[in-house]
């Protein structure tokens, strides 16, 4: 992890207890999103209590790699749009997954995500999910940012 560049969710929310996202949840994913020229992408190696099957990855763990790292694609967009120095909270409204082939266990998934669309506060987000350079899962989503009120506002901080 020392060599590992500190990512989105370390950066602006190092106390989040997400199950995906969340750098204090100790039993959860603890993804680690980076800066792309088009977005994030981001590496992440399942482990075997992630499978759904004998050497296949469960598909709410893909599920929830590609929301968690939509969401912060989401965010990331809407801070820089606004030059704001800290992104808005945000939440899924939506999102879809198409699994396309079963996705090994214990092997790198690369997963990218750009912003197709931008509309004040909110981002639509497609997302893809490789493993050993094949497309094995492909996802959309629409991410809003949250005011004041909402349970979710402020959860980064």
């Amino acid at each position: 992890m020392a060599d590992e560049e500190m990512g989105v969710q370390r950066e602006f929310a190092p106390s989040s207890i997400c199950f995906g996202c969340g750098p204090a949840n100790q039993k959860g994913l603890k993804i680690n999103s980076t800066r792309t020229e088009d977005g994030l992408e981001l590496w992440f190696t399942t482990s075997d209590e992630h499978q759904a099957f004998p050497g296949m990855v469960n598909g709410g763990i893909i599920g929830t790699l590609l929301d968690c790292h939509g969401n912060w694609t989401a965010a990331i967009a809407l801070m820089d749009a606004s030059g704001d120095t800290e992104p808005p909270c945000t939440v899924t409204a939506s999102y879809t997954v198409q699994l396309h082939r079963p996705t090994p266990v214990n092997v790198p998934l690369h997963v990218t995500a750009r912003v197709s669309e931008l509309a004040g506060d909110r981002a639509n987000v497609e997302m893809e999910l490789h493993a050993e350079g094949k497309l094995c899962a492909k996802g959309k989503g629409l991410f809003v940012a949250v005011s004041e009120g909402h349970p979710a506002f402020h959860r980064w901080s």
